[in-house]
């Protein structure tokens, strides 16, 4: 069957892919910047990448007109703009126009647990997703899930945020908001085998873990399967902005994603009961089974997908990759910097390993501090990491960068800063006849960028020659 898969960079998605095609279907992937797709997925026979834009119909006639079924997995939770509620309902609108030109038959869509009359804005907009795609001149098969757990999935990070960080938590009272947590892979046999089955056509179902759990309990059987001692006071005072503050600086999450947590945990959400588990043979993990896995995929360093390389987790970048790739050369500051290399394999392995829980190789604790700045100031800070820590691919989020060029065969890196700046920031690697070329630009906005750039050129001095000195060793 040919496939259209939507939200194919996107944490469910990227994992989806795989197995349409290890059941057989040829995968059609749009994307909204071609750079983003997956290097070894570009080189599947079975997996085609379009390019195409939801908000600009337009851009949408690259979709097939052979397409037999197709999956809607665009979500945009902390997208910039207040007014996303719009945003995603233009999305699907576009979306089912389109699809009502091709052949498609049944449209597969993710959404959220909806059944309180009392629903978090987050949840409101996928309901409104789901009443325009019922619209169109195909049959839909919706899946509303509620907490996913999964090695890199967003409520899996914050939580180990918090049990591995905090030993004793005064936590806000919505700790005590019930939900039903469900296993990321349970989740992606829900969209895989729903695939052609004539039977769940027009129908919407709940999907759920077997457990009602609070988010306390979650934090708690966290900590157990981490061996870990915890202890959890929650107070009735803190109010959602507090709440979203508290979540901001001890998690990895950005302030607009932790406002739109808040915002769901205060409803709760708890499934309604159907055959589906029985119709598609799945047996739901418990939430502890779902988190045990979930470490064995760290362990393994084998995540495919992570929300931090999410652009919901994007600081300052748009997804247009295009127009960052090429490092502007006039009205900009350079710290350049060339060094020969023993070993040009270790040196690019070096590289492709830089950040996250290997650090910058020199001047560690001024990186963090530089992280600690950014996040007193609204920004992203260190604590997104990276999601594996030998590998990158355009599109992930490194620390406070976002992967902009990544070739070994090129023996080029190139890194666009997501930190809250006067201006605009890049840093390159790149290795040619043994040498190794390291380059930060910076292209100030007014004074104030002019300033930024002399206040840090004694701490970029530092910084930038042991850490080139590191990679060449």
């Amino acid at each position: 069957m040919k496939v259209l898969v939507t939200g194919a960079t996107g944490y469910i998605g990227k994992r989806l892919i795989p197995l349409l095609v290890q059941d057989g279907h040829h995968v059609i992937c749009i994307v909204r910047d071609i750079h983003r797709a997956d290097k070894d997925y570009l080189e599947d026979p079975n997996i085609e990448f379009i390019e195409g834009d939801f908000l600009k119909p337009e851009s949408l006639k690259s979709v097939p007109k052979d397409i037999e079924a197709a999956y809607y997995l665009i979500h945009s939770m902390s997208n910039s703009s207040k007014k996303f509620e719009s945003l995603e309902e233009k999305c699907a609108i576009n979306f089912k126009n389109r699809i009502n030109d091709t052949n498609t038959k049944q449209v597969i869509y993710l959404s959220g647990i909806t059944n309180d009359s009392k629903l978090s804005k987050h949840l409101e907009s996928r309901k409104r997703v789901e009443d325009v795609l019922k619209t169109g001149q195909y049959a839909t098969t919706i899946f509303k899930a509620g907490i996913i757990v999964g090695s890199g999935s967003s409520s899996f990070e914050i939580i180990r945020d918090l049990v591995e960080k905090l030993p004793f938590m005064i936590a806000p009272k919505w700790l005590n908001t019930k939900t039903q947590p469900l296993a990321v892979r349970d989740v992606l046999s829900y969209l895989s085998k729903s695939l052609g089955k004539t039977s769940l056509y027009n129908k919407s179902y709940d999907v759920f873990g077997p457990e009602v759990l609070t988010y306390k309990d979650m934090l708690l059987q966290f900590a157990q399967v981490r061996g870990l001692k915890r202890y959890i006071l929650t107070v009735p005072v803190m109010t959602p902005k507090l709440s979203s503050y508290w979540l901001y600086l001890v998690t990895s999450t950005s302030y607009k994603l932790a406002t739109s947590l808040v915002d769901s945990m205060n409803v709760e959400i708890i499934g309604k009961p159907s055959n589906i588990n029985q119709v598609l043979s799945i047996n739901p993990l418990s939430y502890r089974d779902a988190v045990k896995l979930a470490f064995e995929k760290i362990e393994q360093n084998s995540i495919i997908s992570s929300w931090k390389d999410s652009m919901v987790s994007s600081g300052r970048l748009k997804d247009n990759f295009d127009r960052y790739i090429n490092v502007p050369k006039y009205g900009c500051f350079k710290d350049h910097k060339v060094i020969q290399v023993i070993n040009s394999e270790k040196t690019l392995h070096k590289i492709w390993s830089i950040g996250g829980e290997n650090g910058w190789y020199y001047g560690t604790v001024l990186w963090k501090i530089r992280g600690y700045i950014d996040k007193l100031f609204g920004g992203i800070g260190l604590r997104r990491g990276r999601t594996s820590p030998i590998d990158l691919s355009v599109g992930d989020a490194l620390d406070f960068w976002r992967v902009i060029f990544a070739d070994k065969n090129k023996k080029r890196l190139l890194l666009y800063a997501e930190m809250k700046l006067p201006g605009e920031a890049w840093l390159e690697f790149k290795i040619e006849n043994n040498i190794l070329k390291q380059t930060a630009t910076f292209r100030p906005r007014g004074l104030a960028g002019r300033l930024y750039w002399f206040g840090v050129l004694p701490f970029h001095g530092f910084i930038f020659n042991g850490m080139i000195r590191k990679l060449a060793a």
